[in-house]
């Protein structure tokens, strides 16, 4: 098996559109570093330590859903159940973390189990029913707004536990906590995807089905495991986001799927499966992390940065469509 899916990914590597999405990847770093350079001729307090902090730290919820829904991408699918995800996970977490009841271990526990068994859902209707995942995701994202709503009784779940909004809101060695879990999804997701049989396997059913079946993939393991670990992944972000407002808010999370769809767009990832990094993912999230917060620096109205943002989308996926040309 393993020879085989080798031979598959010789040609891959060696293609004239590998290249051109590794000088793609290179321009998405450049471009990132041009704008923060430009921000900081611009504005004195762009390029500041505290600023910078503030940058990380809130692109790390956007970041972890990114993170889940590359893997998706990667192996041909969609997600755009992340945001209710994001809502009904931390609605979940919240009901556990009032003080004086659980130790903190169990309402992110609890958190994270329903975010997995969320994923898990849409994995397995999507594998055994055929059905497209962007229907299916689109009708989950119903299921899930709907959950968070009926869980919470539609009212914000407050009184959580000092220890729980410790997860968002605390600091450990004066690094404030979303920014270590993010470091730490990072790097466990770049494992994932570059050495582990898994990874390979996310690529091969993206760039090629039937020559993944005929390798011997379980397209349908595969599948199922992805959505799940985006799943997981989401509640991860649905936790620490509750954590840091200090409340579980059912209507929290929307629209969020699609600024974690555009992050790993931008950061290379292809729309048609196949190709993706975790790092490039991760430079599209600061990339929109960074011109969100230099618009704000520069007093620009959130109407405007909409418009930006859809922009520089419609360019990202402008280029991927030429590379695949």
């Amino acid at each position: 098996m393993k020879n085989a899916i080798d031979t598959y990914f010789k040609p891959v590597k060696d293609s004239y559109s590998t290249r051109v999405r590794r000088v793609g990847k290179a321009g998405i770093f450049v471009a990132f570093i041009l704008i923060c350079v430009a921000l900081s001729l611009i504005t004195p307090r762009f390029l500041t330590v505290s600023n910078l902090t503030i940058i990380v730290t809130q692109v790390s919820i956007n970041a972890l859903l990114a993170f889940g829904v590359t893997f998706v991408i990667i192996t041909g699918g969609i997600d755009l159940s992340l945001g209710s995800m994001v809502a009904v996970t931390g609605v979940v977490a919240a009901l556990f973390a009032h003080p004086d009841t659980y130790p903190v271990i169990v309402p992110v526990l609890i958190g994270l189990l329903s975010g997995l068994l969320f994923g898990a859902f849409n994995g397995f209707v999507i594998t055994r029913s055929k059905v497209p995942p962007f229907i299916v995701t689109l009708g989950t994202m119903t299921i899930g707004r709907g959950l968070a709503l009926i869980l919470s009784k539609g009212r914000p779940i407050s009184n959580l536990s000092d220890s729980f909004n410790f997860i968002g809101g605390g600091q450990l060695q004066g690094i404030p906590m979303p920014i270590i879990i993010l470091i730490v999804a990072f790097v466990a997701c770049s494992v994932v995807l570059r050495k582990t049989v898994l990874g390979r396997y996310m690529y091969a059913v993206g760039g090629n089905e039937q020559a993944a079946k005929a390798s011997g993939i379980n397209l349908s393991k595969v599948k199922l495991t992805v959505y799940t670990m985006s799943g997981g992944l989401a509640a991860l972000a649905g936790i620490v986001l509750t954590s840091r407002i200090t409340t579980g808010q059912p209507n929290a999370g929307a629209g969020f799927e699609l600024d974690a769809i555009a992050a790993a767009i931008i950061g290379g990832t292809s729309t048609s499966g196949g190709t993706g990094t975790i790092t490039g993912t991760l430079i599209g999230a600061l990339l929109i992390g960074v011109i969100s917060n230099g618009l704000d620096l520069l007093n620009v109205t959130s109407y405007y940065q909409q418009v930006v943002m859809g922009i520089i989308i419609i360019g990202a996926v402008v280029l991927d469509s030429m590379n695949q040309k």
